[in-house]
């Protein structure tokens, strides 16, 4: 699907409806906090020349205790109006405009190729 179709998607829909999907991976410490895993080169010459020299092929992206906790709670099959119901129990007034706090870190996500929505992508 190309771009003007997701964004058109996406503008028409209501956020707290969709599925997140995890796009990439993560690394979890002991306290429960996320550190997202990005690929440093995506083009396959860059992988080949430039990555064997780099100490490492990810950038690590650390997230907060409430980027870790969202983070967490996406697992495919849950709509965002479900994580933001666990989060609010979890964190109470302290992720006080749940919704709107969520759907901001999910489209950030989302924008930079970190998370994809399921009905974009299809069953």
């Amino acid at each position: 699907m190309n771009f003007f179709k997701r964004r058109a998607i996406l503008k028409n829909a209501n956020h707290l409806m969709l599925t997140p999907v995890r796009f990439v991976g993560e690394e979890v410490d002991q306290n429960n906090f996320v550190a997202l895993l990005i690929p440093k080169f995506t083009n396959n010459f860059a992988k080949k020349y430039f990555q064997p020299r780099s100490k490492s092929p990810f950038i690590k992206l650390k997230l907060d205790e409430l980027g870790s906790a969202s983070w967490l709670a996406i697992n495919g099959e849950k709509k965002v109006s479900e994580i933001a119901d666990e989060l609010e129990k979890k964190f109470g007034e302290k992720i006080h405009p749940v919704e709107e706090r969520l759907t901001k870190f999910l489209s950030l996500l989302y924008n930079h190729k970190l998370i994809l929505y399921k009905e974009i992508i299809g069953d």
